[in-house]
């Protein structure tokens, strides 16, 4: 195993790091040499699966930290910032940001005997799943705590452009993560900073499954997909290892389907 970034002080950190696509990203970052920082929000009865999730990546002799949060109230942001600036030192700098949030309203916009989508559902969607890439961001370039040559990834889907039944908020929250991250990649450019975002195809995780219909979504993925199998969250792991590579240095402010080509049938 290639470890690219072992002895180089590089971090990554992970926004929704603790299932999905966010912690098979962690564990493909950690294989090949990067420490890892994982923010996450769940509850004391998954504290054990998570640890257990956790305790794969430690094994891969690396630095590792976790906080389990809020990421989306300033104080919490600033107090990990703070605790990571100190654990960081003067050497270590975070080489990978990535967003892997998961919180958002999956309501219908009509409905006779469900609640419907309101303002405020749009709001929290989209502050969750979108805002708080660039809250992140700024407060991180601020504590100077990026690496001169850094990757900013986000995660959206084909929802950015196709409507589903009840996504109408993660929708509205996936396209203004794509404006965000494009903006980054243009206005951060001269710090060293690259962004991206990655359109990852249908993938069975936690998130998916909360999607009502959501099994008919995989059965007609896995008709139209070239492959005739569904994405893996591996799949988008080891589409954000190659973006954190010196080579993919030139990338930046690209939406880049991870799908195996289930975007063009």
């Amino acid at each position: 195993m290639n470890k690219d970034f072992q002895d180089k002080n590089y971090w990554a950190l992970i926004l929704g790091g603790s299932s999905g696509l966010g912690l098979a990203t962690a564990k493909k970052l950690a294989k090949h040499g990067m420490n890892i920082c994982i923010i996450h929000r769940n509850s004391r009865a998954k504290e054990e699966e998570i640890a257990l999730a956790f305790s794969s990546i430690k094994t891969e002799g690396v630095q590792f930290q976790s906080y389990n949060v809020d990421a989306f109230k300033v104080e919490k942001r600033e107090q990990t910032i703070s605790e990571l600036k100190a654990i960081l030192g003067s050497k270590g700098k975070i080489r990978t940001l990535v967003h892997s949030v998961a919180k958002g309203n999956l309501k219908p916009m009509i409905s006779e005997g469900k609640p419907t989508l309101k303002n405020d559902d749009f709001n929290l969607t989209i502050n969750a799943m979108a805002i708080s890439l660039y809250d992140w961001t700024i407060a991180l370039f601020e504590a100077k705590l990026f690496a001169k040559d850094s990757r900013i990834i986000s995660f959206t889907s084909e929802g950015n452009t196709k409507a589903w039944q009840n996504y109408a908020a993660v929708s509205a929250a996936k396209v203004t993560l794509e404006a965000i991250t494009r903006n980054i990649a243009l206005e951060f450019a001269p710090f060293g900073i690259r962004a991206n975002c990655i359109q990852a195809g249908v993938t069975d995780t936690a998130s998916l499954r909360m999607i009502p219909g959501s099994e008919q979504i995989k059965e007609h993925s896995l008709k139209r997909n070239p492959f005739k199998r569904l994405t893996q969250p591996e799949d988008v792991a080891n589409a954000v290892y190659l973006l954190c590579k010196d080579e993919a240095s030139w990338i930046n402010g690209c939406v880049i389907p991870v799908d195996g080509g289930e975007h063009i049938s």
